[in-house]
């Protein structure tokens, strides 16, 4: 065996907490778990920290809107899915709850922050060897669902995770979009992100495993050459450039990677889905088995900054703009100055660009009064903007609002923010307020709910003690 799958396998001889889970519509999570700080948001909805009561122990509860049906079958198709997972390269479900307006589930909480985060860190050591032991892991989990008859289809950066931040073991997470693949009923979907599909997915054609190998070869030509393959100035430009099969790599890192390496993510980038390496035989090229044919160079760390900063640029509104002029800048042909110039300055504008999006929130729609009657819904809207996505918080009368099945609060990557009070009554009278904050400042609207009771309730009421 070689020494690289030998470390992947050793590396996977880990306990973990592994159970069959059923979704629980009797208790509500906040009886059993203790909310702590915020960890994301999403159109899904919100990720918390969890503390269990019972244990002290750490999880990550993942709370998703559960008003349709069909967000409820989602949810429930995701925990029949998660049983079948357990794996020390994939995150396991440890509870799942079903409540009014929402679907939680409860998981393995993963401390040690996103892989690509991790590798443009100074104290990195950023090589094709290291990249051989995070991709060998990838790859193991993802042969370990294909194994069982799953298909990610949505494969990402974001979905691979560090463990911890004192080793090197990772673990793939986000099953939300994953399916089940039936023998002999072809499945189709139109789902995913657009610079890690698959052409069959645009093509809408059916799927296989070979569609996750193809999201691997995307992440494997990031990691090492620090750029997207496929990346097009909006989503409709990478589709079609990944549907054109076209690409290939620079000077630069054509001259630093090895034939292997390079030889390893052609074989993954094959626009037929027939002709792509499976896990088993990504698990068995030559550049994933054998360390010693890898390159001890370091790999510039630069390219991945960029890109990492693009990602989160994407979600303040501004990206395609700063990318725009980016790229304005970067095809420019003043044959005035010499190219290294024009590098230079392209970097500096990058810089530029990147400081001016950081900035702190403004709600640029405020909350408004509301007037409703006992027993209906209110909603509390606003839009929110900043960089980096604010903290938002809803209080009541002064007093901070926790979700629950009285108050539900939603938070979209665009900035808008909703709070709806369900069954109002008269002690839900008074003045609600949405705090935002950034590192860079603080901002805060606020608005008042008056609640009548209905002429009905009150014809009845008066008549009664007309009688007494």
């Amino acid at each position: 065996m070689s020494s690289a799958a030998a470390d992947g396998e050793s590396e996977c001889e880990e306990i973990e907490e592994y159970k069959t889970v059923t979704m629980n519509t009797t208790d509500r999570v906040d009886a059993l778990y203790t909310r702590l700080e915020k960890l994301g948001v999403g159109k899904f909805g919100q990720v918390f920290k969890l503390q269990e009561k019972a244990t002290g122990k750490i999880r990550a509860g993942k709370f998703s809107k559960g008003r349709l049906q069909k967000d409820i079958a989602n949810a429930r198709a995701e925990v029949e899915l998660m049983n079948k997972l357990h794996h020390p390269r994939l995150v396991y479900l440890v509870a799942a709850f079903q409540e009014p307006g929402w679907v939680i589930l409860v998981m393995e909480y993963i401390a040690g922050g996103e892989l690509f985060e991790r590798i443009v860190a100074d104290d990195f050591d950023y090589t094709e060897i290291t990249s051989v032991q995070y991709m060998s892991q990838i790859i193991t989990g993802v042969g370990y669902m294909h194994t069982q008859g799953i298909v990610h289809l949505d494969l990402k950066p974001e979905n691979i995770v560090c463990v911890s931040k004192d080793n090197t073991k990772v673990k793939i997470v986000d099953f939300g979009l994953a399916k089940k693949l039936e023998p002999g009923v072809p499945l189709k979907v139109l789902q995913g992100t657009a610079e890690f599909v698959a052409p069959e997915v645009i093509a809408y054609e059916p799927v296989g495993f070979t569609t996750d190998m193809w999201s691997l070869g995307v992440i494997c030509y990031i990691l090492l050459c620090g750029e997207s393959p496929f990346q097009g100035d909006n989503d409709s430009e990478t589709l079609r450039n990944i549907t054109s099969g076209s690409w290939d790599f620079d000077d630069e890192t054509d001259a630093i990677l090895t034939d292997y390496a390079k030889d390893f993510i052609r074989r993954l980038l094959q626009k037929n889905m027939r002709s792509r390496l499976t896990a088993e035989q990504a698990l068995d090229h030559p550049w994933i088995k054998d360390k010693d044919i890898c390159s001890t160079k370091t790999l510039p760390k630069e390219r991945i900054r960029k890109f990492l900063a693009r990602q989160k640029w994407q979600k303040t509104g501004k990206a395609v703009l700063a990318l725009k002029r980016m790229a304005l800048l970067s095809n420019r042909s003043d044959h005035n100055s010499p190219a290294i110039e024009e590098v230079g300055e392209s970097q500096e504008v990058f810089s530029f660009l990147q400081e001016q999006l950081q900035r702190p929130p403004v709600f640029s729609s405020q909350l408004k009064d509301q007037a409703e009657v006992v027993g209906s819904s209110a909603c509390f809207h606003c839009h929110i903007e900043g960089f980096p996505d604010p903290e938002v918080l809803w209080f009541f009368s002064g007093e901070a609002i926790q979700e629950c099945r009285k108050f539900q609060i939603e938070y979209e990557d665009s900035g808008s923010c909703t709070l709806v009070i369900s069954d109002v009554s008269l002690s839900d009278v008074g003045l609600y307020s949405c705090q935002a904050s950034n590192a860079h400042g603080h901002a805060e609207t606020s608005a008042r709910l008056t609640v009548h009771q209905l002429r009905a309730q009150r014809h009845s009421r008066e008549g009664a003690e007309k009688t007494t």
